[in-house]
């Protein structure tokens, strides 16, 4: 069984908004440099999402949306609301997915997450982009606004799943505005952020998850042994 953690998590890094630097051309490195700085000084986040997964092999796309919340350190919540309702809670100790509609709820070592994806390891702020990704500025136009920077990030080292992240970012605000994952087999995740709101006052509590009565508890962990 593949694990249901992977599609949900991969693009972790895109969540947070930079402030106006200006629309001038900047290098490569400039663009990285502020990127990398603006998460380490941003602690907490809530923002609304869009998810659309491109199927090759069933030539349709699914779409998603809901609330993403994230908290320094380790934190973070999605609560998809459309068209179905699921959850995914991460905190230092366990990673949750929750899908009411089979009444089950999947858990494991949240340490197992953030040793091996490293869109993760960045959000958690135990990463850095260059040294987890090879960067390059994308030749094509195809996933953002023309004002945008579009960066082609290859993990440097190989990851299940994961051939490459192109990220769009805003040149006038120097937000990351939207990501798209491709994976070796020709499918395409797209996630765009939209009503960010940083540093809030996001209670610890909010990143906690207690199964409900009658739900089913499956470690994934344990499937692995």
């Amino acid at each position: 069984m593949r694990n249901p953690f992977f599609s949900l998590v991969f693009s972790l890094l895109i969540f947070f908004s930079a402030p106006a630097w200006g629309a001038e051309s900047l290098s490569l490195d400039d663009v990285v440099r502020k990127i990398q700085d603006t998460y380490e000084q941003t602690g907490q986040v809530k923002a609304r999402f869009t998810q659309t997964v491109t199927l090759k092999a069933m030539k349709k796309a699914e779409r998603e949306e809901g609330v993403f919340y994230f908290k320094k350190p380790k934190r973070m919540r999605w609560v998809y609301t459309k068209p179905a309702a699921k959850e995914l809670v991460i905190n230092p100790e366990k990673a949750w997915l929750y899908v009411p509609a089979d009444k089950v709820a999947y858990v494991q070592d949240a340490d197992a997450i953030f040793r091996s994806t490293v869109s993760v390891r960045f959000l958690a702020g135990i990463g850095k982009l260059q040294d987890d990704f090879k960067i390059s500025f994308a030749a094509e136009k195809g996933t953002g606004k023309p004002e945008d920077y579009l960066l082609d990030l290859v993990p440097v080292k190989p990851e299940e799943g994961v051939k490459k992240l192109q990220v769009a970012v805003s040149r006038e605000t120097f937000q990351i505005v939207k990501v798209v994952l491709f994976d070796p087999y020709g499918n395409v995740t797209t996630l765009a952020f939209s009503a960010i709101e940083l540093n809030r006052d996001l209670p610890d509590s909010l990143f906690t998850f207690k199964p409900p009565a009658g739900v089913d508890v499956m470690d994934m962990g344990k499937q692995k042994k």
